[in-house]
């Protein structure tokens, strides 16, 4: 992408009020939307509210809505958007709104707290450690390299369309409870929260949430239908409700 200028449709506003704004800024090969961004902020909009951190795709901080869909800013190049027409820069429409593209996403932390913590078993080795199978370690690898971005709480249709926050913990703690749920020390049981408080049961397993995850992680079949899988072995397998039998 030799450079050129581009116009990019960002929105402005405080609480949820306000309105989108065009600004036209040069582009160049290389570029990602948060380059562009900082860009009209210095050039144009001095008071232009962006939140951002490392600019590497680790942290998670600039998450917005590009061109209606959930993603980091620091991590779509503008090479891949189409710059003959505006790039629609909105803040995350499943948060409150702050300022600008800036969300108040602090419900996410809350929620986090309300998840039993890890509660590992007795060491079971002479030497006070633990013997694990290298495969069920493997297995729970994928979940902690979440960046809590929050795009996949964005895109859920739970939270976003229906705004079920008092109902459903969202993807991201799925897969947080799912982290614990499979490691092999956890003694933990999460079921009966599972199915009631964090309302496991309201995703219908669309896997929109894993479309969007910058990690890369396998949300909904790795960590979701698991999940969903050991609330029907407890709650509707006839056998194992009968005899009181849940799964680990």
């Amino acid at each position: 992408m030799s450079s050129t200028s581009a116009t990019f449709r960002i929105w402005r506003g405080e609480k949820g009020k306000g309105e989108f704004r065009d600004y036209k800024t040069p582009v160049s090969e290389g570029m990602v939307v948060l380059d562009a961004v900082h860009q009209i902020q210095a050039d144009q909009a001095n008071d232009l509210a962006v939140r951002w951190n490392c600019k590497a795709g680790k942290c998670g901080s600039c998450s917005a809505e590009v061109n209606g869909m959930p993603k980091l800013m620091c991590m779509t190049r503008l090479s891949d958007l189409p710059l003959d027409q505006p790039v629609t820069v909105q803040p995350m429409h499943t948060f409150p709104s702050i300022r600008d593209l800036v969300t108040d996403v602090s419900w996410n932390f809350r929620v986090k707290q309300e998840i039993k913590p890890f509660k590992p078993r007795q060491p079971d080795a002479p030497d006070g450690t633990w013997r694990m199978q290298q495969e069920d370690i493997e297995r729970v690898q994928e979940f902690r390299k979440c960046i809590e971005c929050f795009l996949c709480q964005d895109v859920c249709h739970v939270l976003r369309d229906h705004h079920k926050h008092d109902e459903f913990i969202g993807p991201r703690f799925l897969v947080h409870v799912a982290a614990l749920e499979m490691h092999p020390l956890d003694t933990e049981d999460r079921i009966p929260e599972l199915k009631k408080a964090h309302g496991v049961g309201y995703c219908n397993i669309t896997k929109c949430c894993t479309k969007v995850c910058p990690e890369g992680i396998t949300i909904t079949d790795n960590a979701i239908i698991p999940l969903k899988e050991r609330v029907v072995d407890r709650y509707y397998d006839p056998i194992k409700r009968l005899l009181g039998i849940g799964r680990k």
